[in-house]
């Protein structure tokens, strides 16, 4: 299976309903370090008018350290086992 990677993070109405995002920033204590934050985000919402929206979102990796492409693959490594077709990351 084929992983998209794109490197924006996703609009609030996004296309997919399962996903997986990263987000990368430098260590408040140490700028020479980068944290690495991956998430899957499951979008359950139905479309009809009457249903609450319901997003489930699952901390896979919060604040660890590692660069923003050992942070990618890790994410796109696990999108594909899963079967996840999109990895949004922020690349700041």
């Amino acid at each position: 299976m084929d992983v998209r990677v794109v490197c924006a993070l996703p609009p609030m109405s996004c296309p997919e309903q399962d996903y997986v995002r990263v987000h990368t920033c430098a260590d408040p204590l140490d700028d020479t370090v980068t944290l690495a934050t991956i998430e899957r985000i499951v979008d359950k919402t139905n479309v009809t008018e009457e249903a609450p929206a319901r997003k489930r979102i699952k901390t896979l990796i919060e604040r660890q350290p590692m660069t923003q492409d050992e942070a990618l693959g890790l994410a796109t490594s696990y999108a594909e086992r899963k079967g996840i077709p999109v990895v949004y990351a922020d690349r700041t």
